[in-house]
C-alpha cells in the first residue's frame, strides 16, 4: 500500500510539473535564447554567422563588410554612432549587442524603450575572445565558439613556435589616425606581439579611448626608431606620400627601407574574430618578411 501510494504521489507530481511548464505565460520549450537580435558592430554579426545563428539577426550596422554575405542579406539600421531607433524598435528585437561607450547613447535610447541591450567594451585579445564565447553560449553554441576560439589558441602556439627561432624582432609603431597620430588600441599591440613585433608605444596600449593615445609630439615615432610602420587609418585609405612628408620621419629605419604597409581596417580594427584570424595573420606575415630580410 505504501508503494503504490508513493507511485500515485510521483504521478501526481509530474502532472503538476507537466501542467505548470505548459502555462501560456510560461511560452513553450526551453529555448530561452535571443531569436530577434540587432547587431550594431560587425564582430558579433561575423560571429553569428560563423555559428551558423546568422537567422537570428534581423538588423546590422550599415558599416559591415563581414562576412559580404550579411551585408546583402540583411537591413542596415546604424552607423558607428547612430541608430534609427524608430526602424529597430519595428523589428522587435529581443537583444541589440553594440560596442564600447561610443554608443552608449544609442543603448540608453533603447533601454529607454524597454529593450534588452548588451554593450561590449573589451579592448584586449583576451576580452575578444571572452565576448565570442558568451555570445556564443547565448545562442547555444558556447561549445562551438570555445572550438573557434581554440583553433586562434593553437596558431597562436604554433606561431611562437616560430618566433622562438628568430634571433630579433622588430620594433613596430602602428598608427590608427594620421592627424591628430593615435598609436594602436590594446587587441591590435597585443596582436603585433603575438605575430612576433614589439610594441613601439607599449605603454599607451592599456588607454582604452583613443584621445588617451594622441601623440602630442609626431617626432616621437622618430625617437623610438620603429623598424616597421602598420597604418589602418579607420577606413580611410593609407596615403604613403603623407606619412613621407612627415618632418624628420625619414630617419626612421622603416622609413629607409621601405617598410611601410597597410593593413585594411576591417581585419585589424574589428574586436572580434576578423582581428584573430586574418588580422593576425597578415601582422605575422608582413613581421615574417621583415625576418626574412635581415637574415638575406
Amino acid at each position: 500500500m505504501l508503494w503504490q501510494w508513493v507511485q500515485a504521489l510521483s504521478l501526481r507530481k509530474e502532472e503538476e510539473i507537466r501542467v505548470i511548464m505548459e502555462h501560456p505565460l510560461l511560452g513553450k520549450g526551453n529555448d530561452y535564447s535571443p531569436k530577434r537580435i540587432i547587431c550594431l558592430t560587425e564582430e558579433c554579426t561575423e560571429m553569428l554567422y560563423l555559428l551558423e545563428e546568422q537567422d537570428r539577426i534581423v538588423g546590422i550596422s550599415g558599416f559591415t563588410v563581414r562576412p559580404p554575405e550579411a551585408r546583402k542579406e540583411k537591413p542596415k539600421v546604424s552607423t558607428f554612432l547612430d541608430a534609427n531607433i524608430d526602424e529597430i524598435l519595428d523589428f522587435k528585437p529581443d537583444l541589440v549587442i553594440g560596442f564600447s561607450d561610443i554608443q552608449a547613447n544609442i543603448a540608453q535610447q533603447l533601454i529607454s524603450e524597454g529593450v534588452t541591450v548588451w554593450v561590449n567594451n573589451h579592448r584586449s585579445v583576451r576580452g575578444i575572445m571572452e565576448m565570442m564565447v558568451q555570445l556564443g553560449a547565448l545562442v547555444g553554441k558556447q561549445a562551438e565558439a570555445i572550438e573557434i576560439v581554440d583553433r586562434f589558441k593553437n596558431r597562436v602556439g604554433k606561431l611562437q613556435e616560430i618566433i622562438s627561432k628568430w634571433e630579433i624582432r622588430p620594433k613596430v609603431y602602428f598608427e590608427e589616425w594620421y592627424d591628430p597620430l593615435i598609436t594602436g588600441i590594446q587587441w591590435v599591440e597585443e596582436l603585433i606581439e603575438l605575430a612576433g613585433g614589439q610594441d613601439t608605444f607599449p605603454e599607451l596600449r592599456e588607454k582604452s579611448l583613443a584621445k588617451d593615445r594622441i601623440l602630442a609630439d609626431p617626432s616621437e615615432v622618430i625617437r623610438r626608431n620603429p623598424d616597421i610602420i602598420i597604418a589602418s587609418w579607420c577606413g580611410k585609405m593609407f596615403k604613403k606620400d603623407k606619412m613621407l612628408s612627415r618632418e624628420g620621419w625619414n630617419q626612421i629605419p622603416a622609413v629607409q627601407n621601405d617598410d611601410l604597409y597597410e593593413v585594411d581596417s576591417s581585419i585589424i580594427l574589428q574586436p572580434g574574430p576578423a582581428s584573430l584570424t586574418e588580422g593576425l595573420e597578415e601582422l605575422h606575415r608582413i613581421i615574417s618578411n621583415w625576418i626574412e630580410k635581415q637574415n638575406s
